[in-house]
């Protein structure tokens, strides 16, 4: 999957000086950041409501859409796909795949160094709904 992702960027990088009349790359950077936050975060929405509906073909639609924009938005940032794999693989070395790193320091802190601990299972993710506490 990161060939694609890398293939993609790069037809990104090709793209984004073509004429903004005939190409949506360069339309998005012409218009900047801003705007590529803003198609990223519809593509997202439309992702989940399609999940929600249960409608499969709409999520691998929406999902491919979702990952075009956000490679413009690397690319306008300056990030590149490698930094994002490095970074998957800092998290998997300290913590497994399946989770995300926590927010506060102080979580983190009894998380052993990535080069003591042993690798954490592949888990899937499951019940962990959230309550607000007021």
């Amino acid at each position: 999957m990161s060939d694609s992702l890398e293939r993609l960027y790069l037809a990104v990088l090709a793209a984004r000086d073509l004429d903004p009349a005939t190409s949506r790359t360069a339309r998005l950077f012409q218009r900047g950041p801003s705007k590529m936050a803003k198609k990223l975060a519809e593509e997202a929405i439309e992702v989940v409501i399609d999940a929600v509906n249960g409608d499969t073909d709409a999520v691998i639609r929406e999902s491919a859409d979702l990952l075009y924009n956000l490679t413009v938005l690397w690319a306008s940032a300056g990030v590149r796909p490698e930094d994002v794999w490095r970074e998957m693989t800092r998290r998997e070395d300290m913590l497994g795949i399946a989770e995300k790193l926590p927010k506060s320091s102080m979580k983190l802190s009894k998380v052993a160094s990535p080069r003591v601990a042993a690798r954490r299972p592949i888990v899937a993710l499951e019940g962990r709904a959230a309550r607000k506490r007021h």
